[in-house]
């Protein structure tokens, strides 16, 4: 089975502004509410770890376009049990603003079990945190 979450903000800063706040993972405990916190060497193809509100994991880095993207695969204990893969995406909408998606493709086993939960809790996190960085983007 697999299940989409996505969702979207317009924040009035540039992709630059919003790249460099989303990419300051140290900085993350003065403001994002639902990543915790995100360590190691985010480059593609390295494993990274990544806190959430009562669980960590340690997802792969797929995608690291400056400006633009940023795609990490993670697992629950084995592939194809509960797989996320998760995308924050940056397009700049031409007049000052910008679009910022981000979004999670999960697939495997478990996500049935699971669909109730990511369509609450998780899209919540996901819009909670979306509102968080425009606030501290369009801060300075």
């Amino acid at each position: 089975m697999t299940k989409q979450i996505k969702t979207s903000i317009t924040i009035s800063a540039s992709k630059e502004r919003i790249w460099q706040v989303l990419t300051a993972f140290d900085k993350y405990p003065e403001w994002n509410s639902f990543i915790k916190s995100v360590s190691g060497d985010v480059k593609v193809g390295n494993q990274i770890q990544i806190k959430l509100q009562g669980m960590t994991f340690k997802p792969f880095v797929l995608t690291l376009t400056e400006n633009t993207e940023l795609k990490w695969l993670g697992h629950l204990w084995f592939k194809g049990l509960f797989d996320g893969e998760h995308l924050f995406k940056l397009t700049d909408n031409g007049d000052g603003t910008t679009h910022f998606e981000q979004s999670e493709h999960f697939s495997g086993i478990l996500v049935k079990l699971f669909s109730k939960s990511l369509d609450k809790d998780t899209k919540n996190g996901f819009e909670q945190m979306n509102k968080e960085l425009k606030l501290r983007a369009e801060k300075h």
